[in-house]
């Protein structure tokens, strides 16, 4: 992607700071899980199971049911931003719920060159995936020093939430190759036309 571009539709990030805030970001610039494939592509590179893990029984069942927990977390997340808006109990309890399911049991095997790597026990199913975002959402959503480090991107038109962990927490935008490139080259087009005028 080159430097202040818009990233396609269906091309993924996972530079929100959470795997719960990744997921939000499955909606911008448009709906991103728009397929069983994307969303094992999501599943995987979000790091939620090994990039080797047999994903081949995910259906539409899970792209509905990881979208429902997106609107129940960005419920959530937005409230949290909204000054004063905090009554989404709804949502907290579909979240809660969710968090309730075992996720992936991982464990350490040894590769065919004898380093540990990282296995499941076997193939994830959607409940004990959809438990490990919800739990991350409930880390984060509970825990002052991170919720306090929540931020809406700057970016003119920009719904990305991020975690702000830079230091002295002044991140502006989501990504600085994409919104806040975008932003400078604005402003570099700004004093390029008032120069002329």
């Amino acid at each position: 992607m080159a430097l202040g571009t818009a990233t396609a539709p269906y091309e993924l990030r996972f530079d929100a700071g959470r795997i719960c805030l990744d997921l939000l970001a499955t909606t911008h610039p448009t709906e991103r899980l728009d397929s069983v494939e994307v969303l094992r592509a999501w599943i995987v590179r979000s790091g939620l199971v090994p990039a080797d893990t047999a994903l081949a029984h995910a259906d539409t069942t899970w792209l509905v049911a990881f979208r429902e927990l997106r609107g129940q977390v960005d419920r959530l997340v937005r409230g949290w931003l909204a000054p004063g808006a905090r009554p989404y109990d709804l949502a907290l309890t579909r979240v809660n719920d969710l968090a309730r399911t075992a996720p992936p049991a991982p464990r350490a095997v040894r590769d065919e060159h004898g380093a540990l790597v990282r296995r499941l026990d076997g193939p994830p199913g959607c409940a004990a995936l959809l438990a490990a975002v919800a739990r991350d959402a409930v880390d984060l959503l509970t825990d002052p020093v991170a919720r306090a480090g929540l931020r809406q991107c700057a970016g003119d038109n920009c719904p990305i939430v991020y975690l702000d962990t830079s230091r002295g927490r002044r991140r502006r935008w989501c990504s600085s190759e994409v919104c806040g490139n975008r932003e400078r080259v604005a402003r570099h087009r700004r004093r390029a036309a008032l120069a002329r005028t």
